[in-house]
């Protein structure tokens, strides 16, 4: 069975390990628990992430490693790790997080999730193995640490207002005269957005899974910012210039109000771009972060490939509005740090 088992990619990194099968009733599984499933029944996730990143295509009867985690996304469903033993698990997310579905958005109602049973879980030395402690040693947060380099947040109303885009195509802007660095702090493991700023000029990308976490919903403010410091040393390494740190889903969501409204993470960071879905979450986002404290340098995101949306936006805020051309554009990084230069190409940050 061993040689046929589709291995998610958060379980990367694992060797050697045994089937339990006898504990599977009677262990209360924790986020990061790594165990072994087949697939009953197809749903949303026709496939998972393999270890190299890829798509790797399932269907009913296969076996699959991944690893249990909670998972938020307002436009698709909620999950959480279950207290006990289920007859049934869905996959919550396609790099590898498992766990029961507490509700899903009505567009996925007709298709639901897709459906799996626990064999048993992967142990070693008669231990359930756990990603969160297979990874790098983390580091605890330290808001007086002298950091080398610029925290650039990148920030956004909701799920798929534009977030990572936003900090893809800033990393290609600012990448041009710079060195950039870019890491993922909260959400659910997929490798495809460090994929995307990777191919846009990063000089490193990562994210909570290199820590091991298939995912950070209902993580305690303490594990966040030890996360962060740890994946801000893991990046120091390559001697970033700025470092564009994306925060999952929107202003409301748990875990990104707990960091923002918490004084010694604002104390490391030096600038944030946000991006809104429409004008009025753009509006609300860049009002609601000013009253926090952390106004925004620039905003951007979906709405603005529309024009006629971003002069709305236009006319209420003070600060630049940055479509794509705008944001790749080499002299954005004077919006984000005014001691440098403007170099020759002229900033095309207008969204005419």
């Amino acid at each position: 069975m061993r040689d046929k088992i589709k291995i998610a990619i958060i379980c990367k990194g694992i060797q050697d390990f045994d089937i339990d099968q006898n504990i599977k009733y009677n262990h209360k599984p924790k986020a990061g628990d790594v165990a072994v499933f087949e697939v009953l029944e197809l749903g949303k996730h026709s496939s998972i992430q393999g270890l190299n990143g890829n798509n790797r295509y399932i269907f009913p009867g296969d076996i699959i490693m991944a690893a249990f985690g909670s998972r938020y996304a307002t436009g698709q469903l909620e999950g959480l790790v279950p207290k006990k033993y289920c007859e049934n698990y869905q996959i919550l997310g396609k790099g590898g997080a498992i766990g029961v579905i507490t509700s899903m958005h009505a567009k996925l109602a007709a298709k639901g999730p897709t459906q799996l049973r626990m064999i048993g879980y992967a142990t070693k030395d008669g231990k359930v193995i756990n990603t969160k402690y297979l990874s790098h040693k983390r580091s605890r947060f330290n808001p007086q640490k002298k950091r080398k380099s610029k925290v650039i947040l990148s920030l956004g109303a909701s799920m798929d207002s534009g977030k990572t885009t936003t900090a893809a195509y800033l990393c290609r802007g600012m990448s041009r005269s710079a060195k950039v660095a870019y890491f993922k702090l909260t959400g659910t493991v997929y490798a495809k957005d460090r994929s995307l700023v990777r191919d846009c000029g990063a000089c490193f990308v990562s994210d909570f899974s290199t820590l091991g976490y298939p995912s950070t919903y209902l993580c305690s403010r303490t594990e966040l910012l030890d996360l962060y410091e740890s994946l801000t040393n893991l990046t120091s390494k390559y001697n970033p210039e700025y470092t564009i740190v994306e925060i999952a889903d929107g202003l409301l969501q748990r875990e990104t109000s707990m960091l923002l409204q918490h004084k010694p993470f604002l104390a490391t960071v030096d600038s944030v771009v946000f991006s809104g879905g429409d004008s009025m979450s753009a509006l609300l986002g860049y009002n609601m972060l000013t009253e926090w404290g952390v106004k925004p340098a620039a905003v951007g995101g979906l709405f603005t490939a529309s024009p006629l949306l971003a002069r709305e936006v236009e006319e209420v805020v003070d600060i630049p509005i940055l479509n794509l051309d705008g944001l790749s554009d080499p002299n954005v990084i004077h919006i984000f740090d005014p001691t440098k230069n403007k170099v020759t190409v002229e900033l095309a940050n207008s969204y005419n």
